[in-house]
């Protein structure tokens, strides 16, 4: 399993790379809250924190402040690898990069395409949106989520 999403914002690295700092904080300047479930560690950003969001669980596993983040999955069952938040120099700012390497087993192999890759990709790229309008000060329009991702945010709200 491969998953990238990247974007370009006209803003330097550092400001970018201070998005990253603020993972898992109150309020997150990149994580998307309010429709999404919020991301949480169990301390600061640093090796060895715990945390997720919703069902998903990880550790981080490496931490360059202002650079890279990488969390190691610990959950759900049969989802296996890394998810990585990096900022690169570009010629008009700065990449902004979401990464996902890793293996599905087990129901993970039918929940992953089915379940969390559409809601996973709706919400990195909310969070890219949020990074770009907060570094340039103008309302980037999000685009508008699938029919299948408002009718799993349906039936997620039902259960909670």
């Amino acid at each position: 399993m491969r998953n990238v999403h990247e974007r370009e914002i006209p803003a330097p690295a550092e400001a970018v790379g201070r998005l990253l700092d603020g993972l898992g904080t109150h309020p997150d300047p990149l994580w998307p809250e309010g429709p999404w479930p919020a991301m949480r560690f169990d301390r600061p950003l640093e090796v060895g924190a715990l945390g997720g969001h919703g069902p998903i669980r990880y550790r981080v596993e490496r931490y360059e402040p202002r650079r890279r983040v990488l969390f190691r999955f610990t959950g759900p069952p049969g989802l296996q690898g890394t998810h990585e938040f990096s900022v690169a120099e570009a010629p008009g700012g700065s990449f902004l990069r979401h990464a996902i390497e890793g293996r599905t087993s087990g129901a993970m192999r039918l929940s992953w395409p089915l379940v969390f890759r559409p809601l996973h990709d709706a919400l990195i790229e909310d969070a890219l949106d949020k990074a770009e309008s907060t570094l340039t000060g103008i309302a980037v329009p999000g685009r508008p989520w699938s029919l299948r991702v408002r009718m799993l945010r349906r039936l997620a709200r039902g259960r909670g």
